[in-house]
């Protein structure tokens, strides 16, 4: 399987290397604003330890396993080039095997609900589709969603390369996703011809497929029009219930009160809609509307070539996750979706293998987004308001059409009435206005992948304890391993699982080593002992001593049988 080196870059080991299945600790080395609820976590190193760490490590275990309510992956594309801050040019059956393992240790994160969001181009979108189906389920595919990621045309390519695609997941059954995940919010709903108090409406037909025989009335229009259901067609309700409707306003006759009735659906009321599958840029962004955003944020700074807009990650985030919920990204890149989340009230994790990137992009980032001093993304929304009241059933997107539609047809027909032609534009005024959204708040805590506490030859196999497993370092990486949660403050003990003590012993363990652990055993207490060596007889004083203890040898006690050799 490949194992990482601290850099874009993967070489293939042997399965039993303890390097790819130890546990590393998690080192938390600051903190940014006030997170109260202590769950936004940036995690700087590779994303398999990363993942490993947080689904073992009882401290991290507790917080993480099974909460995740949606995980987006924008992972390196595999497009066999070299950008300004990272490598991607891996060989598919690396790249392939990578991905495999972070979707395996993926999966213990996630809550019943949660659904995975898988985001690349066109080079390994089929492969990616077929280890999702192994992985996760093929009967878990909930769509393939296209993203018009660029407006201009390339003209060097044999293809304009306009799209990205979203492959998406589910955590349990796709309908019972289905039935918890949001819809997009109503924006098409402004006309309120009636100047009805409730606001904004649109109308539905009230009528419904079949004849039941109580739903077959006749229903009389204020000028007087006698209507029956349409053929093969039956009223929407019964007839007290078109009455209730009737008196409470909610009831439309178009043209002129003579059609049928409808009924007004208020846009305050109103179900979302149900998202397409093809998600336009006007919509939800494009490469280049993040670039802008993360050039004006860091000047200075070549940005990434591909950075996500984060009113896709918006778009995203307010279908899968409901404020609270949890979100999940380890390839955090220019960290707009833990930007993203932040801003719409959710907590997040986001994992970053380089450390320059953590420290030039992610952190900088993160932290103007909890002093709000992010002007761009979803901060502000700018939306297009009547300078005056429009016309009935015109909108204000209707409005701007028009005017510019009549300055064109102004210039081209002679002896066009001037007048008319200012009355309609002074009607028809319309202009941007813009409303801040998220003004900061939150913080989040940075934290560190620890080191391997291994080394192994290249030429035998022969696995060793490396340089930096010494003092608290080992203990805390012994601990997470075997799932013990740290005792800090113990000054025998390093970990507590139940009953059961952890003692981590940096050098031999001898007769006088378990004499003294066992003396500071509670009654009913017993302790798994490691140590980096041990005589022959202390193991079966230990068992002697307090049943039910253990003795490990490092490394290869901590690992299973058929992991090192």
């Amino acid at each position: 399987m490949p194992a990482s080196d601290g850099r874009y870059d993967y070489t293939w080991v042997d399965p039993t290397d303890p390097r790819v299945r130890e546990v590393r600790s998690i080192e938390e080395v600051g903190t940014v604003g006030d997170d109260g609820t202590n769950d936004n976590l940036l995690l700087v190193g590779d994303s398999g330890d990363a993942l490993r760490s947080l689904t073992t490590i009882p401290e991290y275990s507790q917080r993480y396993r099974g909460k995740v309510k949606l995980v987006y992956i924008d992972p390196p594309f595999n497009t066999k080039q070299v950008f300004a801050h990272y490598s991607d040019q891996l060989e598919h059956s690396v790249w392939l095997t990578l991905m495999r393992d972070r979707l395996k240790a993926i999966v213990p994160l996630l809550a019943p609900d949660a659904s995975i969001w898988v985001h690349l181009d066109d080079m390994e979108v089929h492969r990616m589709r077929l280890l999702l189906d192994e992985v996760i389920g093929i009967d878990k595919s909930a769509t393939q969603i296209v993203w018009q990621k660029r407006t201009t045309r390339e003209n060097r390519s044999a293809f304009s390369d306009n799209h990205d695609h979203l492959l998406v997941y589910t955590r349990g059954p796709v309908k019972q996703w289905r039935d918890v995940r949001n819809r997009l919010p109503r924006t098409d709903a402004t006309k309120n011809p009636d100047g009805d108090p409730r606001g904004p409406w649109d109308s539905i037909p009230f009528t419904a497929q079949g004849s039941r025989a109580n739903q077959m009335y006749k229903i009389t229009t204020p000028t007087g029009v006698v209507h029956d259901p349409p053929r093969n067609r039956c009223w929407g309700a019964k007839e007290d219930e078109f009455e209730r409707l009737l008196a409470d306003g909610r009831v439309y006759f178009p043209k002129g009160g003579n059609g049928r009735p409808r009924i007004k659906q208020f846009a305050s009321e109103a179900p979302g809609l149900v998202p397409h599958t093809i998600w336009l840029a006007s919509e939800v962004g494009s490469n280049d509307e993040a670039k802008k955003h993360i050039q004006a944020m860091f000047p200075d700074v070549t940005p990434f070539d591909t950075p996500k807009p984060e009113r896709l990650l918006e778009r995203i985030i307010g279908i899968a996750t409901n404020p609270g919920d949890l979100v999940l990204d380890c390839f955090a890149g220019s960290a707009t979706t833990a930007a993203t989340a932040h801003k719409m009230g959710r907590r997040w994790v986001t994992v970053e293998l380089l450390d320059a990137t953590a420290q030039t992009f992610i952190v900088p980032r993160l932290t103007a987004v909890v002093e709000g001093t992010d002007p761009g993304g979803i901060t502000s929304r700018t939306s297009r308001v009547p300078v005056e009241d429009l016309p009935p059933d015109v909108t204000p997107a209707d409005a701007q059409t028009f005017t510019t539609l009549l300055g064109k047809v102004a210039k081209t027909l002679d002896g066009l009435d001037e007048a008319t032609v200012k009355a309609l534009r002074e009607a028809t005024r319309t202009r941007n206005e813009t409303e801040t959204t998220w003004q900061g708040g939150g913080g989040f805590t940075i934290a560190r992948v620890g080191p391997s506490m291994y080394e192994v030859d290249e030429d035998t196999g022969t696995v060793f304890l490396s340089p930096d497993a010494t003092n608290g370092a080992w203990s805390k990486a012994v601990a997470g391993q075997l799932k013990f949660t740290l005792t800090p403050d113990h000054p025998v003990f390093c970990g507590r699982r139940n009953r059961q003590r952890l003692a981590v012993i940096d050098g031999v363990a001898d007769d006088a080593v378990v004499r003294a652990l066992v003396q500071h055993l509670a009654d009913g207490e017993t302790v798994t002992v490691v140590a980096k060596a041990a005589l022959p007889e202390a193991a079966t004083l230990l068992r002697d001593l307090r049943p039910g203890s253990r003795l490990r040898i490092a490394p290869d006690d901590l690992f299973p049988a058929t992991t090192v050799k």
